[in-house]
């Protein structure tokens, strides 16, 4: 059998579309855009018909847009995967200092509550490390700005949904099937909450906007793909850390709000992304995989991709092993990382793929990355990790 391939959502974005992007005006609450024109549509569309076909032509069977339709502003500086979002829902204003990094929020036992994304544990142990230049750590710049919730929470990106649909249908060969990313309700909802009374429901405020979007991609036939760092990542930014129980606790709610938001949706039509984030860090203060994944297990979505190629986390794969994982659950590990600039041998790939096909069986593995490359690392190094992704499929389909 052949072994299908995918990527984890983002990909490089050309020359021309960064620069586009960069020149698109703003409309009068300084973060999202203003209309936008029919010259920036068609420079997406020729874009994401391009990124289609090298994707094929590199060896991968369930391609994406490369997550060109979404774009970050230059005052909400979070990656295009998580910001796109404040564009696309009303109820959000723009914090002139970034309050969120300075309100000082503290956990305490049965309460956990996020910090910051700034005054993470693995930031102040490694202090030295980040803030030497010589130290080969990307953390990218912070926001001089964020959005705060100030109003209900409702959806208005009906448009920008369907164009990003048009886009992948019109690259699609016929009868080829795709994806298009989307946010996850729990890391949406990290934005400072000035409206709601409870956490709880300014969470599940986003799962109720979010839904439409949702639901717009499954019903064009397309894999809806939810990025969910914040069931994982979210350790990392709790002061003080939480006991693993209360972490878990926190966790539940979100896996709750996802199924929430997922009412309705089959469950075959979707997949769930989770990693530890993607700055290129030492991560040694990552929750473990064995702590969550039960809860993980627990989302109503057919598929779960994960990083598994990561050197903090490769090891994990034995987790997987041991886990009750439901009969028709198709796993999409990373075998290809997005934080190392060093190119995998295809043997390395088909080893790591031949892991999860002992597993759950070859036609249960879809092999991806571990997150997405595009702004992770060069676009050349980035097309040479997507073919030898390809090619160590193919050396798995002919071993397993």
């Amino acid at each position: 059998m052949t072994i299908q391939t995918t990527t984890a959502g983002s990909l490089p974005r050309t020359d021309a579309l960064i620069a586009a992007n960069a020149a698109r005006p703003f409309a009068e609450d300084g973060f999202t855009f203003a209309p936008g024109d029919a010259t920036f549509d068609a420079l997406v569309d020729d874009a994401v018909a391009d990124v289609v076909r090298r994707q094929r032509e590199a060896g991968i069977t369930l391609p994406g847009d490369g997550e060109f339709g979404k774009a970050m502003s230059n005052a909400v500086d979070y990656g295009a995967w998580w910001s796109y979002s404040f564009q696309r829902v009303s109820g959000l204003s723009l914090t002139e200092v970034n309050a969120f990094n300075e309100q000082p929020v503290r956990s305490e036992p049965g309460r956990v509550r996020l910090t910051s994304f700034t005054n993470r544990r693995d930031r102040e142990l490694f202090a030295e490390a980040y803030t030497s230049p010589d130290s080969g750590i990307a953390t990218g710049k912070v926001a001089t700005a964020f959005p705060t919730t100030t109003g209900p929470i409702a959806y208005r990106g009906a448009a920008a949904v369907a164009d990003d649909i048009a886009h992948l249908a019109a690259a699609l060969d016929k009868g080829e099937t795709g994806f298009l990313t989307a946010i996850a309700p729990g890391s949406a909802a990290r934005v400072r909450n000035e409206y709601y009374a409870t956490d709880e429901e300014h969470l599940f405020a986003w799962a109720d906007a979010l839904r439409e979007e949702y639901r717009a991609i499954v019903d064009a036939g397309l894999i809806l793909q939810l990025d969910d760092p914040s069931l994982a990542e979210s350790w990392d930014q709790i002061n003080p850390a939480p006991s693993v129980a209360d972490y878990v606790a926190f966790t539940r709610t979100r896996v709750e709000a996802l199924n929430h938001a997922l009412a309705g949706i089959p469950r075959d039509r979707v997949r769930l992304h989770l990693c530890w984030g993607s700055w290129h860090g030492p991560h040694v203060t990552d929750i473990e995989l064995r702590d969550i994944l039960p809860v993980v297990l627990e989302a109503n979505v057919g598929q779960i991709s994960f990083e598994a190629a990561n050197a903090r986390h490769e090891h994990e794969w034995t987790v997987w092993a041991d886990a009750d994982i439901p009969d028709d659950l198709i796993l999409a590990p990373g075998v290809v990382g997005h934080a190392t600039n060093v190119v995998e041998h295809p043997d390395l790939v088909a080893q790591r793929i031949e892991r999860f096909a002992r597993i759950v069986g070859a036609d249960r593995v879809i092999a991806s990355t571990d997150c997405g490359l595009g702004g992770r690392v060069h676009p050349q190094i980035a097309w040479a990790k997507l073919e030898a992704l390809g090619e160590g499929a193919r050396r798995a389909s002919a071993r397993v």
